[in-house]
């Protein structure tokens, strides 16, 4: 009998980033902004070609608690990533936007699932999707979207 391919979401941040959870007569999918921040950092760090272990010992958290952020294993704290994101060397707007981005994606890839929850829960399509947002209010991802 066929047997569906399940998606190696391993090399996917956005379905890895994405868990389905149970409620009550339905099944949703939860974004996990620990699994998309650790990949964000991940994906910086294999970028620049550095090791775990020199980026521990520059930020000055453990090798496995750094391990584990990427992992999306551990939430990190405010100072711990301005800690990870100095020893990188990249700003740590930068790597919230791009989380942001992560997220937003992810977000619109569960929507066919969010469409059978109830009108309060609910986030209006317009405002959810990227071409339809206005001039006045985020120039910058209207430019990035058209481009």
């Amino acid at each position: 009998m066929y047997e569906a391919k399940k998606k190696d979401v391993r090399h996917d941040p956005i379905a890895r980033g994405v868990v389905k959870t149970s409620a009550p007569g339905r099944e949703r999918q939860m974004i996990l902004l620990r699994q998309l921040l650790g990949d964000v950092l991940r994906r910086l760090r294999v970028r620049q070609g550095r090791t775990l272990r020199e980026v521990s010992t520059l930020a000055r958290v453990s090798l496995g608690y750094l391990s584990e952020v990427e992992r999306g294993q551990k939430e990190a704290s405010s100072e711990l990533l301005a800690s990870i994101c100095g020893a990188l060397g990249v700003p740590l707007s930068q790597v919230l936007r791009e989380v942001s981005d992560q997220f937003a994606l992810a977000e619109l890839q569960a929507a066919p699932v969010l469409a059978d929850a109830p009108e309060h829960e609910r986030i209006p399509l317009a405002e959810s999707v990227p071409g339809s947002i206005s001039d006045s209010v985020f120039p910058e991802v209207k430019d990035m979207v058209a481009a």
